[in-house]
């Protein structure tokens, strides 16, 4: 069985960055790789201040703070993931995008090399397929934000080695998670349960039947819920929101899963949220405003 020594990322995203400081966390040397070099730059800005935040809060020592960032590597191109036991993909929630990544990647890799995918929805079947290992292929669905987070859902294509899936749990539990495993259906267990509430919200609204804080309010007061389902839209990225519950609806072929047109709206105003500064609330001033 391969023993994990170095991980790959691909994406220094929110996702991507996150899964590359608890992989540094643990102990392993990571090497994160996005075409664009100053994603990140501004990934292992954040991966620093997120460290130090820990130290200041004495949730890790500053030496365990420094030693994890010394682990933390940026790749100029991908074929410096050549020497990776393992490669996380965490890149944007589009097939197309998945597939181009994994295309280019496996020119590289060494045989016994594993590949996953952090994809929150898409077939990891059908993700498998693409490559030139679907027996070394898995799906490792880290939650955000990922350093707090603590599960990972496992998800098996139909090809993935009984080894392959051994190493992933072994790997997750290594890192202080906890793993559920989902079959590979589409967007597995979490965000089949969640994104639909999500959209059902964005109907609610849609509909006039309740404004965002109302909303809001009623989930976190009624429900006992963190955060309102709007609040937590625009933390996720309405796009990415959008992304799955088409594959829902692509997938399961159940009006049920139709995205509401507002949330359609939203995302080709290009309001997705916290990233871009506005999506249900606006965030661009000193507290966020409800946009609607």
């Amino acid at each position: 069985m391969t023993t994990i020594k170095t991980v790959g990322i691909i994406g220094a995203g929110q996702m991507g960055a996150g899964i590359a400081q608890v992989c540094a966390q643990g102990g392993y040397d990571v090497l994160l790789y996005d075409a664009s070099a100053d994603a990140v730059k501004a990934a292992l800005a954040r991966t620093e201040k997120g460290l130090n935040r820990l130290v200041e809060k004495e949730v890790i020592t500053q030496a365990q703070a420094t030693d994890a960032l010394s682990k933390l590597i940026p790749a100029g191109a991908i074929s410096e993931l050549k020497n990776c036991d393992l490669v996380i993909e965490a890149a944007t929630e589009k097939e197309e995008v998945k597939n181009a990544i994994f295309k280019s990647v496996c020119e590289h890799l060494k045989p016994e090399a594993l590949l996953a995918s952090n994809t929150s929805s898409i077939s990891i079947t059908r993700l498998a397929a693409a490559t030139d290992r679907p027996g070394k292929f898995i799906g490792l669905h880290f939650m955000n934000p990922v350093p707090i987070m603590k599960l990972v859902e496992i998800i098996r294509g139909i090809a993935t080695d009984s080894d392959t899936y051994e190493i992933a749990v072994n790997f997750a539990k290594s890192l202080g998670k906890i793993t559920a495993n989902s079959e590979d259906f589409p967007a597995f267990i979490v965000n089949r349960i969640l994104i639909p509430m999500i959209n059902e919200s964005i109907y609610t609204l849609y509909e006039g039947v309740g404004t965002v804080e109302a909303i809001d309010t009623g989930l976190k007061l009624g429900a006992n819920h963190p955060m309102g389902p709007l609040e937590l839209a625009d933390f996720i990225g309405l796009d990415t929101v959008l992304a799955v519950m088409n594959v829902l609806y692509d997938g399961l072929a159940d009006s049920k899963y139709r995205p509401c047109p507002l949330l359609t709206k939203y995302v080709e105003a290009g309001w997705l949220g916290r990233k871009t500064g506005r999506g249900f609330y606006d965030y661009r001033g000193e507290k966020p405003v409800p946009t609607r």
